[in-house]
């Protein structure tokens, strides 16, 4: 990366601090130097945007206020909380570094760098986040909005999906730190803030509100708009499945994944690879050793993970039999408890639809309607 003269760039720090006390925008975890708060809100923000997070962050801390009561919960309450955010191993990281804090004296957090970087999914950009903001340590926060506005300040074409890059750039931003405390605790959140809102992603940068514009490199030579330079990512993956919906009075089958892999340990619908035509699903169905009486619906979705994107196939039908043994069969209410991820979203919306209309039916016959709470459902 070339190297751009410090004493020049270091005009950068007063403009900039000065634009983020006057605009930036009011989040609650800008609002404490709690580091538990401080790291939750860290965590849920990668991969997440601002807007999705806020109502989860409330609810998260309302249900688990301080790091012993995160340490306690079990893992199908701390994943129903976690439910619709995604990258669920983010959730049971937390919960193992909260295990691990809270047997320390006091619960109380590692006040350094390094001692942040051991806990269990903790990386360098949420360790230098956390050391910064709540313990007002110089230790520069780099992620992809800082990246963008800092290649773009010093017109920088290396590619900042290169190691070497994000450490040049995490180098130099250390010198420009300031020295004072309360200085220290924003400056890293104003570069993130002014990435985020001015300095933007998959746009044109809005150069007119930038503080630095004077001070930008990229800008006066007209390279702003083609920065960052990022290596392309490799295609994603395309796997087709078929989801069964399978309905045996007034309830709803569900299995756990297994432990390892993606969404490890998640309640999702029985689902087989491939997409099956009716014959097939018939087929897989018998496997299961279930009959179908009644084939209702049949819907498509898909859901797009980082290096993989589900195409879908869903089958919504009554059965008899009792399926394998880890087939739980469950009622409307256990249904809303167990943590379904957002990959099955389009799926749970319709097997409440189903659940719905079975009730309904009941009603207006006049036969029982009722939910299973043990036995073979929950």
């Amino acid at each position: 990366m070339p190297r751009t003269h410090l004493t020049t760039l270091s005009d950068i720090v007063s403009p900039l601090l000065f634009w983020y006390r006057a605009n930036a925008r009011d989040l609650p975890w800008r609002n404490t130097r709690d580091p538990y708060r401080i790291w939750v809100s860290e965590v849920m923000l990668q991969q997440t945007r601002v807007a999705a997070v806020l109502g989860y962050y409330a609810r998260f801390l309302a249900a688990f206020p301080t790091v012993e009561a995160l340490a306690d919960a079990s893992e199908e309450t701390l994943l129903k909380q976690w439910e619709g955010l995604g990258y669920y191993s983010r959730a049971r990281n937390l919960q193992r570094a909260a295990r691990l804090v809270a047997m320390t004296e006091e619960g109380r957090f590692p006040n350094t760098y390094d001692g942040l970087l051991a806990l269990p999914g903790i990386g360098d950009y949420t360790a230098s986040a956390v050391a910064s903001a709540a313990f007002g340590l110089r230790e520069p926060a780099v992620d992809g909005n800082v990246l963008r506005v800092f290649t773009r300040l010093t017109d920088c074409h290396d590619d900042i999906a290169d190691s070497g890059t994000k450490r040049a750039v995490r180098e130099q931003i250390g010198a420009l730190m300031p020295r004072d405390s309360e200085d220290i605790r924003i400056f890293n959140q104003a570069l993130m803030e002014l990435g985020a809102v001015v300095c933007v992603p998959n746009g044109l940068p809005k150069c007119a509100q930038c503080p630095l514009m004077a001070r930008c490199l990229g800008r006066s030579r007209g390279t702003a708009e083609r920065l960052p330079v990022k290596s392309p990512k490799k295609a994603r993956r395309i796997e087709e499945k078929t989801v069964f919906l399978f309905l045996r009075g007034g309830e709803i089958a569900l299995r756990k994944r297994p432990e390892g892999g993606l969404l490890a340990g998640l309640w999702e619908f029985p689902n087989g690879e491939g997409a099956l035509d009716e014959t097939a699903a018939a087929d897989l169905c018998a496997h299961w050793m279930l009959s179908p009486r009644a084939w209702k619906r049949r819907l498509t979705a898909k859901h797009i993970f980082t290096h993989v994107e589900w195409h879908m196939t869903c089958y919504v039908l009554e059965v008899s039999g009792s399926g394998p043994e880890d087939f739980l069969w469950a009622g409307r209410l256990a249904l809303d408890r167990l943590a379904v991820p957002s990959a099955f979203i389009r799926m749970k919306e319709e097997a409440r639809t189903a659940l719905e209309e079975y009730h309904g039916e009941k009603q207006l016959e006049g036969g029982p309607s009722h939910e299973l709470d043990g036995g073979a459902g929950i």
